[in-house]
């Protein structure tokens, strides 16, 4: 056989799956939500299991690959609702990077969206990727999360596709990730 075609899909991850293929507990995989594709597609980078929003499947392993390495900084936004009234001074804080209990967190993009009702939410972009990154930015300054949604990978917006739909990358799309990765087409 000859080499397998390159797939590239973005889904709108619903609340309650795991990026992952295949999971001890039996819980949900993002994989169950794509039906009638040859080829076997993997999870770019995770969003947690009570996490909605952008995530990327693809078998184009390069690509991949240096989407989620933390030395090509590809921003990956979200929006984040949490309880309390976040300050300006923390906005701050997050761009200038908080510490975590694994190192600091690095420089982020933080703007704030709303308030009402004893919440706030904020646009936030980040360029690394570790487990519950942001959930554990908010709760370093006395924010917990309650809601959060990927809206944004590298040159990618969710727009307006359904929560646990997907659809095929167009090929401007996909060339955009490659040459923010210095991937030639």
């Amino acid at each position: 056989p000859g080499p397998t075609r390159r797939t590239h899909l973005m889904m709108n991850k619903p609340f309650g799956y795991i990026c992952s293929l295949n999971d001890p507990e039996g819980r949900p995989l993002v994989t169950d939500l794509i039906r009638d594709l040859p080829q076997r597609l993997y999870p770019v980078g995770r969003l947690d299991f009570d996490s909605l929003g952008l995530l990327l499947l693809t078998n184009d392993g390069d690509l991949s690959y240096r989407l989620t390495h933390p030395g090509y900084h590809v921003p990956r936004t979200y929006k984040v609702t949490v309880r309390g009234m976040v300050s300006e001074e923390s906005l701050r804080a997050l761009r200038r990077g908080v510490q975590l209990e694994d190192g600091p967190s690095g420089r982020a993009g933080a703007d704030l969206i709303g308030q009402s009702a004893g919440r706030s939410t904020i646009r936030l972009t980040i360029t690394r990727g570790r487990k519950r990154m942001v959930r554990r930015m908010m709760e370093s300054l006395g924010y917990p999360t309650v809601h959060l949604i990927r809206t944004g990978f590298g040159n990618l917006e969710l727009g307006n596709l359904k929560i646990g739909k997907y659809r095929f990358l167009e090929p401007d799309e996909v060339l955009g990730l490659k040459k923010m990765v210095g991937l030639k087409s």
